[in-house]
């Protein structure tokens, strides 16, 4: 009975180091740089309540590798231009730029949906507008644009997203100001940068 003793100590403590070692099952290169081009549709509130289309690109700048309280969290750039759709007579387009942060979960295997919160220039170029004045032809206005969306890993580094956006457009027109809400989708599909190699 003593020597079994022995012998299962001897065992237990021999397989110690086999089990106290992790190896990880991947490991990631490259940059944590996303970037994306889509199609929006977008319902524009401009002089005309109309539903417009166009591009958009994007860029989003992860921090993969911060402190763990940041993972999830990233930096996203955005453009976008609506010249499709222009309502009979208007000529009207609408283009923003901006960016801000993006919390993105990641504990679903394939499915990654998101939120984030740009702070966007916004553009208006409504040339020959015969309901405006001949001299009026374009502006610009600062915009706060909260959205969300879900992005769906479709093949390696590449995926497929389905966005939406509220924006919120503080214009002032002739001593006056106010708050116009265009707001639509955007889906498109995105590259990622990273390099994961399996172990």
């Amino acid at each position: 009975m003593h020597l079994k003793s022995v012998l299962a100590i001897l065992f237990l403590t021999a397989s110690l180091p086999v089990f106290s070692q992790v190896v990880p099952s991947a490991t990631e290169g490259g940059l944590p740089l996303v970037v994306g081009v889509g199609f929006s549709s977008y319902y524009t509130e401009m002089f005309v309540h109309n539903r417009m289309e166009g591009p958009t690109v994007w860029a989003d700048w992860n921090f993969y590798h911060a402190p763990s309280f940041l993972h999830g969290f990233g930096i996203e750039a955005e453009a976008r231009g609506l010249v499709f759709g222009q309502p009979q007579g208007q000529n009207l387009r609408q283009a923003t730029a901006g960016g801000g942060p993006i919390y993105t979960l990641r504990h679903f295997r394939n499915f990654h949906p998101y939120a984030k919160f740009l702070a966007d220039l916004g553009g208006e170029d409504h040339i020959k507008n015969r309901r405006l004045p001949s001299w009026y032809t374009a502006d610009r206005w600062a915009i706060w644009a909260p959205g969300g969306g879900v992005e769906y890993r479709a093949w390696r580094n590449v995926s497929v997203r389905v966005d939406y956006q509220y924006q919120f457009w503080r214009v002032g027109f002739f001593n006056t100001t106010s708050f116009l809400n265009p707001q639509g989708f955007t889906v498109g599909a995105s590259y990622d940068f990273r390099r994961i190699h399996a172990r």
